[in-house]
């Protein structure tokens, strides 16, 4: 399968779901974007390493980075391999004496090591097409870090099963509507409802 290569372009919490953060991963020269629900201390472990501060004392994933740089441990590249019942699976591919080394991990973690070790990120296109949302508009595309506090749209101050009284073209709309505001957690939610209603 051919693998795309993935860049961070935001961080994002919502007002929606207290402690939920989404880390949003941008299709390197396309469209496509993968948000990835994740807890607050990922979040500030990815966060952290993109700002590139320097703790006082070393992080769980700094000091992961110290172990393996000093066991001559190179981590190569981070691959989100797998996608079941709504859970990313990842793997990190490390190069250790000439021997690829293939070892599982959380998502949230194997991003947290990626900008540590300043790695390329990837996926496969099922993964995209099945978990990924496409913006319209080119000039969407947007990059660095940045912390979101979403305003709620009258659709959104329901509960989430309000979503099920709207129909295709309402929930389409919606979409657009959450995007623009980077709402990413309420985006997940819609772009679920969407796609159970394509697969009946």
């Amino acid at each position: 399968m051919r693998k795309i290569e993935l860049e961070i372009v935001a961080l994002s919490h919502s007002i929606t779901q207290t402690h939920s953060y989404a880390v949003v991963l941008g299709e390197v020269n396309g469209l496509r974007r993968l948000p990835i629900v994740i807890g607050g201390f990922e979040a500030q472990a990815i966060a952290v390493a993109l700002e590139k501060m320097q703790p006082s004392r070393p992080l769980t994933h700094d000091l992961m980075k110290n172990f393996m740089n000093a066991f001559n441990i190179e981590l190569h590249e981070v691959v989100i391999s797998n996608l079941q019942e709504g859970i990313f699976y990842s793997k990190l591919i490390c190069y250790s004496n000439d021997e690829t080394i293939e070892i599982d991990s959380r998502t949230s973690d194997a991003l947290a090591l990626a900008v540590r070790f300043g790695c390329p990120i990837f996926t496969y296109e099922n993964i995209l097409n099945s978990a990924g949302i496409l913006l319209d508009d080119p000039a969407g595309k947007k990059s660095g870090v940045k912390p979101v506090t979403p305003t709620i749209s009258e659709h959104e101050k329901g509960a989430e099963d309000d979503l099920k009284v709207l129909n295709l073209e309402e929930l389409t709309q919606l979409l657009q509507e959450v995007l623009e505001q980077e709402d990413y957690i309420r985006a997940i939610a819609i772009r679920d409802e969407i796609n159970s209603r394509k697969s009946i």
